[in-house]
């Protein structure tokens, strides 16, 4: 219902920049050609789709919703790959390598921009609400991306190093944000009580979180084959994610030992990191950041079982929730 709207929708745009997009929503290869296989999960669809019927209204009603989501997150990973210098996504190039770093800025901004016009032109009389709800959700997302950014160049122990809880804060605008709008858009635009729409928002936002925690756990123990992001690559660049974090702040003679490692000069690579994911996991690293992502499900849960729901969507939800963050948790 969705994806052949959301294709035509980028067909309107101009050539180059739509080449690029199909290229990241993954519907074909550099230069046109069509690809087979998956162009990904559609989690950011089916919640829209889903709180839409779940607040009463007929799944039409969130289309534009989902496919200005769709278009929102393509946007955000773009610019993140570049930001963050990933050269993978999805065991292929990611397009700022296969297209350059300036066309696949270029591609994002024309998504971010397509998203707005597709909001904006939602038939209806909430259209205005959807477009304020999008930018909002926005506003925390580039929030959030810059305190993730900031956080890789300050130290892993001592006064300045990152709490727990701030990361968590992080994590609930960088990612929960997102998903807190997919929740929401369907239901702003089928004109759901405010009640409603801000315990689906909600709701959203705690997967998010579980989203990201779980996400970071496979970021250091995952399968590359799977997750189609080179394994320990968080580590390589430092960057500051949930298990390590929980891992130095146990106080543990593995966290001493993994905060020295990590706080050595020169680059970690080969042995060193994998001693670094072994001192993780010794600390309780790995099992902190799955155990926020249950605590973060069953909220998510609780804010979905706290307000009247259609029943029937509304157990489709609760269904999708695990799938989002995978059976690891």
């Amino acid at each position: 219902m969705v994806e052949p709207v959301l294709r035509a929708r980028v067909a309107g745009m101009h050539a180059w920049p739509a080449e690029m997009a199909g290229y990241a929503f993954g519907w074909w290869e550099h230069g046109g050609e069509p690809r087979a296989g998956s162009s990904g999960k559609g989690v950011r669809t089916a919640l829209a789709v889903l709180c839409a019927e779940a607040a009463g209204a007929p799944a039409e009603a969130a289309v534009d919703g989902a496919v200005a989501v769709e278009l929102v997150h393509t946007f955000t990973l773009l610019h993140d790959d570049i930001m963050d210098g990933d050269e993978t996504r999805r065991q292929r190039p990611a397009a700022w390598k296969a297209y350059g770093t300036g066309p696949a800025v270029l591609a994002g901004d024309a998504l971010f921009a397509l998203a707005f016009e597709v909001l904006a032109g939602s038939p209806g009389p909430h259209g205005g609400a959807a477009v304020r709800r999008l930018s909002a959700d926005l506003g925390d997302v580039v929030d959030g991306q810059a305190e993730d950014l900031l956080f890789e160049g300050r130290p892993w122990t001592g006064p300045g190093a990152v709490p727990v809880d701030a990361y968590l804060r992080m994590a609930e605008h960088k990612t929960g944000a997102l998903l807190g709008c997919a929740a929401a858009l369907g239901a702003v635009l089928a004109g759901a009580p405010g009640a409603t729409v801000d315990a689906l928002t909600t709701a959203g936002r705690q997967l998010g979180v579980a989203f990201q925690a779980v996400d970071d756990v496979l970021g250091l123990w995952g399968d590359p084959a799977t997750t189609g992001k080179p394994v320990h690559g968080d580590l390589r660049r430092r960057k500051k994610t949930l298990p390590v974090l929980a891992a130095l702040a146990a106080g543990t003679p593995a966290s001493g030992r993994l905060a020295a490692l990590l706080s050595g000069p020169g680059p970690l690579d080969g042995d060193a990191l994998r001693r670094a994911a072994v001192l993780v996991e010794e600390a309780g690293g790995r099992e902190a950041a799955l155990a926020e992502a249950r605590v973060r499900l069953d909220r998510a849960r609780a804010c979905l079982r706290g307000v009247p729901l259609a029943p029937e969507p509304a157990g489709r939800l609760l269904a999708l929730l695990p799938y989002v963050v995978g059976r690891s948790v």
